[in-house]
């Protein structure tokens, strides 16, 4: 797997990704940036969050379940020291359907023990929580 990174000037750069797609990034202005991208650790949380989730819907597919809706919000905490990498990540999965409860912890349980290989490139605690049709779980993950 390869990715090819161009400087743009000042602190813009945009990513090409080997299947093509453009990812623009930059800093925030206050650290010389112009706010024209995604900064590198929110893409971070951005891959972290794709490959849990692609996970998670192709496990429930396999077990023949419909997911209606389905979004993530994700949390990271930072180190206040450099390199300031994310000590803790915090995935919250929402999803509508006719799920049951226990086939959704499992997918995500699947998700983080076994298939994201995002998730286990990071030297960061990984928790989750989830809700069905909007009622919260009762398990952090």
């Amino acid at each position: 797997m390869k990715a090819k990174v161009t400087w743009n000037g000042q602190m813009s750069f945009t990513g090409m990704s080997a299947s093509g797609v453009q990812i623009p990034i930059d800093a925030s202005k206050e650290a010389g940036g112009q706010d024209s991208g995604a900064r590198p650790m929110e893409l971070l949380l951005h891959g972290l969050a794709g490959c849990t989730g692609i996970d998670i819907i192709s496990i429930l597919k396999k077990m023949r379940l419909e997911v209606r809706s389905f979004y993530m919000e994700v949390e990271g905490t930072r180190a206040s020291d450099h390199p300031k990498r994310f000590t803790d990540i915090h995935i919250h999965y929402a999803l509508e359907g006719d799920l049951p409860e226990d086939k959704v912890i499992r997918a995500i349980q699947l998700s983080k023990e076994k298939y994201c290989s995002v998730a286990h490139s990071l030297n960061a605690n990984i928790t989750a929580s989830y809700s069905i049709n909007g009622v919260k779980g009762k398990e952090n993950l």
